[in-house]
């Protein structure tokens, strides 16, 4: 027998593949030279429980230090996290935030999910590198290394800081 949550999940497995199936890849552009064949609901499926996946595992890291050049729970810069909680979920990224730039597909900041990467700097120059979690009408909420208080989770769009500091977006999971 289904119970209310199980029915809810079912509910919401089933609304999301009915909309994955009517809007796959509709006008998105591949990072590669080779024609894209259209996913499956399947691959699709795949790839948003890996995205909940990354947000989730994000959140296990609050509150871990900053380290320079750190890339495990010993400590975090901005990179060395983004590239560990990939890793941990089998995407394999360069540990620098000036190299995972030139990774995956750029996307529109407007259009990021989940696991999808900002970059951060000023005059085009790459500074820093966050991990999406959520990206609601609330703003970007975002699991990163910063200086100053280690791995946090922050709504970018309501900060003056990082807000104006924003240069691009990359999908490095849906390429």
């Amino acid at each position: 027998m289904f119970t209310k949550i199980n029915v809810y999940q079912l509910i919401l497995l089933w609304l999301s593949l009915i909309f994955l199936v009517t809007s796959c890849h509709i006008g998105r552009k591949t990072s590669t030279s080779k024609a894209k064949h259209t996913a499956s609901p399947k691959l699709e499926v795949k790839e948003l429980n890996a995205r909940k996946d990354i947000a989730d595992y994000c959140k296990t890291c609050l509150g871990i230090g900053y380290k320079y050049a750190g890339k495990d729970r010993n400590g975090f810069d901005c990179s060395g996290f983004t590239s560990y909680v990939l890793r941990q979920n089998d995407i394999e990224i360069a540990g620098s935030s000036r190299s995972q730039a030139l990774q995956g597909t750029k996307i529109p900041i407007s259009k990021v999910q989940a696991g999808d990467l900002l970059f951060f700097g000023e005059s085009g120059k790459i500074s820093h590198v966050a991990l999406v979690v959520d990206n609601t009408s609330e703003g970007i909420m975002v699991v990163h290394s910063t200086s100053s208080k280690g791995v946090i989770l922050q709504n970018i769009s309501q900060s003056s800081y990082w807000k104006s500091r924003l240069l691009f977006a990359r999908d490095v999971i849906g390429e």
